[in-house]
């Protein structure tokens, strides 16, 4: 059997459900959990989601840890690590195979999105797509990015992201897409440095534009970039990024060091 279908089991059992019970809260039949379990069948990314919300775990733990190894000690200390501010998508559609879209969020519709991210009527309007190529455990939504603030990367052009669950999963240096209550829809190199008390660090690739903090209660989403679709192609003349990622990690920690000093002097 798979790690999916072991864990189904395991977190089933440990959260207390029957298969009857699990079924009812899938709103599926019993055979179809048994399904499941055995590897006989893979549930849908939208039966995915149901789950990791029903048993607090995220998605890749849930198709890619092998959760039922662990004894009951390092489970909790497993379920304890993982706690800490969570994102949650509530609002997501799915094809006639159960199959679940990409909505896409046109710049026009972005200020919309900061009130109707978690609204099915208002997902249900956007424009869906799919992309075969990736892989089909996340959840996607895609931004269309208005300015030069990360160039190469240019205005109007579509960044597709996969949901993260929680900050701690942010890898420090990589590129995401944040909804925030005071920035809007943003598209940046993101430093994480929540689980020192601070805020995370935002970077544009366009030098001219100079990084910035936003606390972690100011975020709505977060969506780690995957791919990118854009009608203009590069400049070969435009010069390249001219800094490493360690060097922009140097530059965010002068800066939140700059933050702290400021401060400490109020």
């Amino acid at each position: 059997m798979s790690i999916v279908s072991e864990n189904i089991k395991f977190l089933r059992k440990d959260a207390g459900f029957t298969q009857q019970t699990f079924a009812d809260a899938l709103g599926i039949k019993r055979s179809l959990v048994g399904a499941y379990e055995e590897g006989r069948a893979d549930p849908p990314i939208n039966k995915l989601v149901k789950m990791s919300e029903l048993f607090g775990i995220r998605i890749d733990d849930l198709v890619e840890t092998s959760l039922w190894k662990m004894s009951a000690d390092d489970f909790a200390e497993f379920r304890q690590g993982k706690q800490g501010q969570k994102f949650k998508v509530l609002a997501i559609s799915v094809d006639n195979q159960e199959r679940e879209n990409i909505e896409f969020i046109p710049q026009k519709a972005a200020a919309g999105y900061l009130n109707g991210y978690a609204d099915p009527e208002f997902i249900a309007e956007m424009p869906k797509f799919r992309l075969p190529f990736l892989p089909g455990h996340h959840t996607y939504r895609a931004f269309e990015i208005s300015g030069d603030s990360m160039l190469p990367i240019r205005s109007g052009t579509i960044v597709i992201g996969a949901f993260i669950e929680d900050l701690g999963e942010i890898k420090n240096g990589k590129t995401y897409v944040l909804v925030t209550r005071s920035e809007g829809v943003v598209f940046k190199r993101v430093f994480n440095y929540t689980h020192e008390k601070g805020n995370l660090y935002l970077v544009s690739d366009n030098r001219q534009y100079a990084p910035y903090e936003v606390a972690p209660d100011d975020v709505l989403e977060i969506w780690e970039a995957k791919a990118y679709i854009s009608v203009d192609f590069t400049d070969p003349n435009l010069e390249a990024a001219d800094l490493s990622v360690n060097e922009l990690a140097g530059m965010v920690l002068e800066l939140k060091n700059e933050v702290s000093r400021l401060r400490a002097e109020k």
